[in-house]
Order: structure tokens, then sequence, then C-alpha cells
């Protein structure tokens, strides 16, 4: 089990693409913390991980508010006794062209996908410092890279993602502690089952390997990330695309 005895905690880890990845870590034997801003959510599937025997705790919080970060930091490190493994995996859409954006769709997409990163990473550092260990994966996007129409808050949030990776990356490197990100690009989630056939098509045309990805698929990257394989890996973006992102 390469994530024995390791605490991992994932945002927006209740459903879809973060409940994915929190799989793929208890199968290689980590302890969840499995935060979402609903906590009846984070809770029904703690529970579930719990009656497979994984050692799983809810918790709630909203990644945009400083002070819920604070706390929820303060609270998994009270009850795992420590912080191995974070992922930013917490993030929202509220599409739109650019001349129709309301200030307030970018105000929200900002808030959480960005912001919330960064509350999240700065909270982690002490405790990650101190025990001079870590991994940080956060999840940015294919779109991060090469934007998309009608995507411009979510395009700038994901973008600076992979910035202040990093950056944080560097600023971390001598405490031993990794920062990388993952880019998804068209992956198969209650979100994109929503969108018409024929923008899935436009998307699939665009795709190298002419398929849509799994959330399981940006799991097995993530998990790599966490893991013992990539202790020498670090400020990297891995694209999980299909080919999408074929820039260096």
């Amino acid at each position: 089990m390469k994530l024995h005895d390791k605490v991992a905690v994932v945002t927006g880890g209740a459903r879809g693409i973060g409940k994915s990845i929190c799989e793929a870590l208890a199968a290689d034997g980590a302890k969840l913390a499995i935060v979402d801003i609903m906590p009846e959510v984070a809770e029904a599937t703690a529970a579930e991980f719990r009656a497979q025997g994984v050692d799983a705790k809810a918790f709630a919080a909203n990644v945009a508010k400083v002070a819920d970060v604070d706390a929820l930091m303060k609270a998994i490190v009270e009850a795992f006794g420590k912080i191995d493994i974070l992922v930013n995996n917490a993030g929202i859409t509220k599409d739109n062209l650019l001349m129709r954006m309301r200030e307030e769709e970018w105000d929200a997409v900002i808030a959480v996908n960005l912001k919330g990163v960064f509350n999240c990473m700065k909270a982690v550092c002490r405790p990650m410092m101190k025990q001079e260990s870590g991994k940080i994966i956060n999840i940015a996007s294919v779109v991060g890279r090469i934007g998309n129409p009608g995507q411009m808050n979510y395009s700038a949030s994901k973008g600076g993602v992979i910035a202040m990776t990093k950056s944080a990356a560097r600023e971390l490197a001598s405490r031993n502690i990794c920062v990388n990100a993952v880019a998804p690009g068209f992956i198969l989630t209650d979100m994109t089952a929503k969108l018409p056939e024929e923008a899935k098509q436009q998307f699939l045309q665009n795709i190298p390997l002419k398929r849509a990805g799994t959330a399981e698929d940006v799991a097995k990257a993530v998990r790599f990330l966490a893991g013992p394989e990539s202790d020498y890996i670090t400020a990297q973006v891995i694209s999980v695309d299909g080919g999408m992102y074929l820039g260096s």
C-alpha cells in the first residue's frame, strides 16, 4: 500500500472527479479527509468509504473563504494528526460569452477556482513545512492552456492555477514538498453529459484519441503524483486530455 498511513485532503471530494480521486487514493491505503461545501453530501460519501474499511472523515467548507479554510485544515490536523496530500479539486463553472458575462459570474468562478486553491495551499504550508514533506496536486484544465469560447472566467481561473502551481513548487521545494497540477480535457461527468450532442462532437474532433476521458483517468494521474514514484517531480502540469493540448 503505497499511501499507507498517509492523510489525503480532497476538496470537492464527495462527487464526480473528486470522488474518483478519493477512490484511487484509498485503494493505495490513504486516509481520507473529504471536503465539500454541503456537509450532508460529504458525510454520505465518507460513510460509503467507511463501510469499505477506509478511514474517512467528512468536512464542510467554502474554499473561497479564508476563515473556512483555516478552520478546515486545523480540524483535519486535529482529527488525523497531519496532512500529507492536498488535492485541490473543488471548482465551479458559470459560462457566458465575454460581452455577456456578468461581474458576479466572473467573481464567483475566480473566488472558488483560483482563490480557493490559494487559500488551501497557504493553509497546508505550515504543517507540511514542519514535517518537511508533502504532495500538493491542483486540478487545472486544458482550457487554462488553450482557452475556450464562453469560458473566459473558467479559463482565467485554471490558467492562474497553473501559474500558482509553478510558483508554489519553487517556494516549497526546499522543504521536500512537491507541487504539481493535473489538467483534464473533455471528461465524462454530470456536467459534460448535459452538453448538446453537437458540442460533444466538436470536442471529440479536437481530441487525437477521438474519445472523451473518464473521472478514473484523472484519478490515475493524481494517484501517481500523490505516490512515491513522483518524489522527484514538481512544478509540472500533467495533461489528461487525449492529446487536446499539444504544446511543449
